[in-house]
């Protein structure tokens, strides 16, 4: 545990060890596994095509595992920047080569077709077009909480229409955030956790690293910057009585939970 003095020597600042780019991976991860395990069970050929829709953060974790084992992979995104993500620790080790475009004519061309694009993505005219071995989409409503993003959501209107013999969602959820993103889901543990710490005993106060990424990443369009700014410790507290600051976020980020539905 990082543990350094404060303003005075009575008071401590500890830090987490766990930096914000671990949390994104773990959430990453739990989704990506998810997803991968579904398409492993299919006994799906290792070259046949996998083209995954949409970048951040879902699709460039997938891709990232998949290609540990598959040979012909296609991650298509509007945003060409997005490239950028697949030589990054963001959603992990890259093994075998991942192809990248932006040309959405392309999104027809897998055997196997992964939508992770969410609200305002794909449409579903789009969906209506493929004809697909397999097909994934990700749910971007968590918790069903609130009543405006579930009405916004068409996941499901999307997949009535897909023509595929194997269709599955991939559902996130557990810790009462409204959407299913790796940017809400990570706000969300911190949230919690600096919540947890805040009714600790001898706690003056806390904070975290987070920022507002989303505009580092489409509006600047600076990933080398948004990987700087994640390489930090998640998790600084100001206390007069030292305690393991990673186990609470690990607690929290345990709740989640993402599986085929």
């Amino acid at each position: 545990m990082d543990i350094d003095t404060g303003i005075t020597q009575e008071v401590l600042t500890i830090k987490s060890e766990i930096k914000l780019i671990d949390i994104f991976n773990r959430i990453i991860e739990k989704k990506s596994q998810a997803c991968v395990d579904y398409i492993d069970n299919l006994n799906i050929n290792p070259n046949a095509k996998i083209t995954v829709i949409g970048t951040y953060f879902t699709g460039i974790g997938i891709v990232k595992k998949l290609s540990e084992k598959y040979n012909n992979i296609l991650l298509i995104d509007i945003y060409p920047h997005l490239e950028e993500l697949l030589y990054t620790n963001i959603g992990g080790k890259l093994i075998n080569d991942v192809k990248f475009s932006s040309n959405l004519d392309l999104i027809y061309d897998g055997d196997i077709v992964i939508d992770t694009t969410g609200f305002g993505g794909i449409n579903v005219e789009q969906s209506s077009e493929f004809d697909v071995d397999v097909f994934l989409i990700e749910d971007p409503v968590a918790e069903d909480n609130d009543e405006l993003l579930k009405n916004k959501n068409n996941i499901h209107d999307r997949l009535n229409v897909v023509n595929s013999k194997n269709k599955s969602i991939i559902k996130t959820k557990g810790i009462d955030t409204k959407t299913s993103g790796t940017m809400t889901l990570t706000i969300g543990v911190l949230t919690n956790v600096l919540n947890q710490i805040s009714k600790k005993e001898g706690v003056l106060y806390s904070a975290c690293e987070m920022g507002f990424f989303e505009e580092v990443i489409f509006k600047e369009k600076n990933i080398d910057k948004f990987i700087e700014l994640t390489n930090k410790k998640a998790v600084k507290v100001s206390t007069i009585n030292p305690f393991d600051l990673d186990e609470i976020i690990l607690e929290e980020i345990n709740k989640i939970e993402s599986k085929m539905i």
